[in-house]
């Protein structure tokens, strides 16, 4: 075989995953962290906070492991909560139009934040108002 057969029998490298291209665990854990934040400290997002427990620690840990699974790192979080369906949950604590339109704004200003890279950070903003009207419970 020669070097140029060799070549085209290669499969392609496979596109990088979100997760790495993110920058991993501690980019997501930047990331959740920032929205957290600007959901608890930005009046913008007063009634996105308002259907939230008092104490965010568990959810900002929650959701830092969905979207490390969810962006395609490890499966940790789908493993610990089989079943479990983001959307039900969110429908079942009153997520309306008003708090899904604060959610991805809140999302999309963290993803600017923590320094995204833009055209990763365009997919996830189109992915984020995806499941955001799927969180509806309206």
């Amino acid at each position: 075989m020669t070097q140029s057969t060799a070549a085209q029998a290669s499969p392609p490298d496979p596109a990088p995953l979100p997760y790495d291209e993110i920058g991993g665990t501690p980019a997501v854990r930047a990331l959740v962290e920032r929205f957290y934040d600007l959901m608890e400290r930005d009046p913008r997002f007063a009634q996105l906070r308002a259907i939230h427990a008092p104490d965010l620690t568990p959810m900002r840990d929650s959701l830092t492991g969905f979207l490390t699974a969810w962006l395609g790192g490890p499966r940790d979080w789908f493993t610990q909560h089989p079943g479990t369906c983001i959307m039900s949950a969110h429908r079942q604590i009153g997520f309306g139009a008003v708090e899904t339109r604060q959610w991805t704004q809140a999302m999309a200003q963290a993803l600017t934040d923590t320094g995204v890279d833009e055209a990763l950070a365009e997919k996830m903003n189109a992915a984020f108002s995806r499941m955001g009207q799927a969180m509806q419970g309206d």
